[in-house]
């Protein structure tokens, strides 16, 4: 067989992305409510099947030791799936990251009975979004590390978060995590941009370290109600991701602020969502 016919032959990358829901917009809704978690957990279990979504990203919050038994009865009640539990904490002080690894460690033994594979942390900012120092930011790399050796050591996967403080001063923090570690990455590409970083840029140095994205879009800089078309190249970004074989999770974030315009119920724009990620990501 000629050279050429065999690389025409040869297969392309294996992609396949896998859909989630993250939780974070139940809890601007109950807000708003003056609701309790514990009050609206059953919402939002309920809320997230009825809008098609079989797994979700739930936070450390719903699973806290008053809300627990009620959290676990109805995921299982409703059949729906955590495969990815976030808690953040600091990590750039060695008192705040004990603490946080302490945390998390706690939470891991509670979620990975019910099929959680990821744990997905962001070390917190600090007040007012300052800079961290140098000797900070080894801290934070350090602290990370043994966090995620910690959770592998159980079975699970540790995978770093970030906001838009970790994108300044051309992605500072974010791009010393990402040579000081070796972890896997959740890339919130709505915050990159706010951050001042080009998502494709931030996707390629990211290369196969990617394992979730949060996804979400805007438009005139305001988070659009229901993921969808906006300032992010959405499409591009699939492409990217398609030429790499990526098999990791699409997971729907949606970030209600004052300037969105709402005018659907969440369920409905939770359910708008999912089919247009299944759309563009080929789920």
């Amino acid at each position: 067989m000629a050279a050429g016919t065999a690389a025409g032959l040869r297969a392309a990358p294996f992609y396949e992305a896998k859909l989630a829901v993250q939780i974070f917009v139940w809890t601007q809704y109950l807000n708003k409510q003056k609701r309790s978690l514990e009050d609206g957990v059953e919402d939002v279990i309920a809320g997230c099947r009825a809008a098609g979504y079989e797994n979700a990203e739930f936070m450390s919050s719903l699973f806290a030791p008053e809300i627990r038994e009620k959290t676990i009865s109805l995921l299982q009640r409703h059949g729906l799936n955590v495969p990815v539990c976030y808690h953040g904490g600091p990590m750039h002080t060695r008192p705040g990251a004990a603490r946080t690894i302490r945390e998390t460690l706690a939470l891991a033994d509670v979620v990975q009975p019910l099929g959680t594979e990821i744990i997905n942390t962001n070390p917190v900012p600090k007040p007012r979004k300052e800079a961290k120092t140098d000797v900070e930011l080894m801290i934070q790399a350090e602290a990370v590390s043994r966090l995620g050796l910690e959770l592998d050591r159980k079975g699970l996967q540790l995978t770093l978060h970030h906001h838009d403080p970790e994108m300044a001063d051309d992605a500072r923090e974010w791009r010393h995590l990402l040579k000081n570690t070796d972890l896997p990455l959740c890339i919130d590409l709505m915050w990159v941009k706010r951050g001042g970083q080009d998502p494709m840029s931030i996707l390629k140095e990211a290369g196969d370290r990617v394992a979730t994205l949060h996804i979400r879009n805007m438009r005139d800089g305001v988070c659009t109600e229901a993921a969808g078309d906006g300032e992010i190249d959405y499409g591009e970004i699939v492409s990217y991701l398609k030429g790499r074989g990526w098999s990791g999770w699409a997971i729907v974030e949606l970030f209600h602020e004052p300037g969105t315009k709402v005018t659907r119920s969440l369920e409905e724009n939770l359910r708008l969502s999912r089919e247009w990620t299944e759309r563009t990501f080929a789920i």
